[in-house]
């Protein structure tokens, strides 16, 4: 009997596949990975500085240990290269592995400036674990860091770097940090406490140009500023890595189209995670991650189960300002009524009958996660 194959090895993956096996011990499992398949959780990457862990300290599991735990084959370091719909079979260069089921959760990749000058390839991102050490070791004798985008993972590495001692500038296009997340009051409070501990900020403009200047880099930035660093780190957003998909022929949106069941256009695969659009949406946090999981590992299991979404705030974290959010869905009519106090910001977005429909805490606002989480319709029921 063909395995049931899952492509990727992160919280998705490696979630899907926990799950599946508190419901089925004996299912063929195999997970294919181009990574080392270490589990560890990727969101402790932005603040591992301050948790004093080095990279081979943040893996939980190695895939050995994983692959003892979920009686699994786990194949690392394998670059999938074809999906073939019409055979039940991946391709792993002139190999076709068939599967039973097959599960794509393959993440998204990171957004990369069209950057001009001589140095633009000295651009690092991190969105894995190999990532992080990469950026770690470049870290070793270095203080100036300059980080390209200010949304929710350029805010917590400011944090994390700053309050580890390093010299950070975060530029945005935007006119202020978390644009998609925050209203214009909790912004300016995130970005003067982050400013306390050493951020300095370079909001409305974008960078042109990097080049090498000596042993330092130089940053051209559109509204003129020149600013040098040692290391400059993108961080501008995520894109749902779609290319194996979209050669298959499965439907494509903002993601890989699947519907409450996680189910493609293909017979017999899934996708879950930062790949995924379930109803429109795609949701790259932890708590969609694990609901869509445990759905998905019924389906698998032989119990076809919609995804259902309860409300699910974000934890932004940027200790400097703590700060949490559940924003409103796209195209939810309302307005912010915002709160401000010395120590705090509560931003609640209701619609015309008063209906919560969204929140933004700041500070000590944070406190009132709970009880507002209460008050907020599910995000898919």
């Amino acid at each position: 009997m063909p395995s049931i194959v899952i492509v990727g090895s992160g919280l998705a993956g490696y979630t899907v596949a926990r799950e599946l096996r508190k419901l089925d011990r004996e299912l063929p499992l195999t997970i294919v990975t181009a990574d080392g398949g270490e589990f560890y959780s990727k969101p402790t990457l932005s603040n591992a500085l301050a948790l004093k862990k080095a990279p081979d300290a943040i893996a939980l599991n190695s895939a050995e240990q994983m692959a003892a735990q979920l009686g699994a084959t786990i194949r690392t370091r394998t670059q999938v290269t074809a999906l073939d719909p019409e055979s039940h079979a991946i391709r792993i260069g002139n190999e076709a592995l068939p599967y039973s089921k097959l599960v794509l959760a393959i993440g998204a990749a990171q957004v990369r400036l069209p950057l001009k000058g001589d140095a633009a390839d000295a651009v690092m991102t991190v969105n894995s674990l190999d990532d992080y050490a990469r950026f770690r070791a470049a870290l070793s004798g270095k203080r100036r860091i300059a980080i390209i985008g200010a949304g929710l993972i350029g805010c917590e590495f400011a944090n994390d770097l700053a309050a580890s001692g390093y010299e950070v500038a975060c530029i945005d296009i935007a006119p202020q940090p978390l644009p998609r997340l925050l209203p214009a009051a909790g912004a300016a409070m995130l970005q003067e406490r982050l400013a306390a501990i050493g951020v300095k900020w370079h909001l409305g403009t974008s960078v042109d140009a990097l080049e090498h200047d000596g042993e330092a880099l130089r940053l051209a930035l559109a509204n003129g500023e020149r600013l040098h660093a040692e290391i400059v780190l993108s961080a501008i957003g995520l894109k749902p890595r779609t290319a194996l998909a979209e050669a298959a022929g499965l439907a494509l949106r903002g993601g890989i189209v699947v519907d409450r069941t996680l189910a493609t256009n293909a017979p017999d695969i899934y996708a879950l995670g930062d790949c995924a659009e379930v109803n429109g949406m795609v949701l790259p946090f932890v708590m969609p991650i694990m609901h869509a999981a445990r759905a998905l590992a019924a389906t698998l299991a032989g119990t076809p189960t919609p995804v259902a979404y309860p409300a699910m705030p974000v934890l932004v974290k940027t200790p400097a300002c703590p700060t949490i959010v559940a924003p409103p869905l796209p195209g939810a009519a309302g307005e912010w009524i915002v709160e401000q106090g010395a120590d705090g910001v509560k931003a609640l977005y209701r619609d015309s009958h008063g209906k919560l429909l969204g929140f933004a805490l700041n500070g000590a606002a944070t406190a009132e996660r709970a009880q507002l989480a209460r008050e907020l319709p599910p995000v898919l029921a």
